[in-house]
């Protein structure tokens, strides 16, 4: 009887727990669904804290894609599959036989129900810092990815690195009646002529403008 899980290494007083986590619906008996559903929410909880803590000046919108970035189904299974899990699933024979231990479901899943387990074995709180220390790699790599980040930040940051001066945007026009308006926005630097970019919005027509510009940097 297994009695530490192969991705947080945490040591189960309740051996039925991590059992219970490591089974497939595709096994007799009963299932990790449920363990699933409780870490799911778990794990958005803890990543959610982490990332209002380690970026603080980001909007909703964008602590939004973060989340989504870690917790996605690939980015899960990938975690579990850098562990030896695949020996210790638990799966019925036909998930056997068709290589269930590869699918990115069932891992992902998987990692969720072990999460869901050490909460009732032990806490949330030891839950969180056994979530942060196995994704302290993956907070790192947010920082350095720029599609996280929209347009115009990434134009400001890359002028910055040069030692140039901030882009200036100017609204150019307005086209259409209310409820229907194009806004043609231009963005000036001092490496290119402006650069124009048109939206529904003001604030949608910069960042077009403001990619304009990465596409002639890049």
């Amino acid at each position: 009887m297994i009695n530490v899980d192969p991705i947080f290494q945490h040591k189960f007083r309740d051996e039925s727990l991590i059992r219970l986590a490591l089974t497939h619906r595709s096994s007799s008996g009963l299932n990790n669904e449920r363990l699933e559903f409780l870490g799911d929410s778990i794990l958005a909880a803890i990543v959610s804290e982490e990332l209002i803590k380690k970026f603080p000046l980001a909007k909703e919108g964008e602590l939004t894609k973060m989340r989504a970035a870690l917790v996605n189904r690939k980015k899960l299974s990938q975690l579990a599959s850098e562990t030896d899990i695949k020996k210790f699933l638990i799966l019925g024979e036909g998930e056997k036989k068709s290589g269930g231990w590869r699918r990115v479901s069932i891992l992902a899943n998987v990692l969720e129900a072990i999460i869901g387990a050490i909460f009732l074995d032990s806490s949330y709180e030891n839950c969180r810092e056994l979530v942060k220390a196995r994704f302290e790699s993956s907070f790192k790599e947010l920082k350095d990815k720029p599609l996280l980040k929209d347009p115009k930040t990434r134009l400001q940051e890359k002028l910055q690195s040069k030692g140039l001066g901030l882009p200036i945007y100017t609204l150019d026009s307005i086209h259409g009646k209310d409820h229907d308006r194009t806004f043609i926005v231009s963005c000036n630097t001092s490496l290119f002529p402006p650069q124009i970019g048109q939206g529904n919005s003001k604030k949608n027509a910069e960042q077009q403008a403001a990619e304009a510009v990465l596409c002639l940097i890049n």
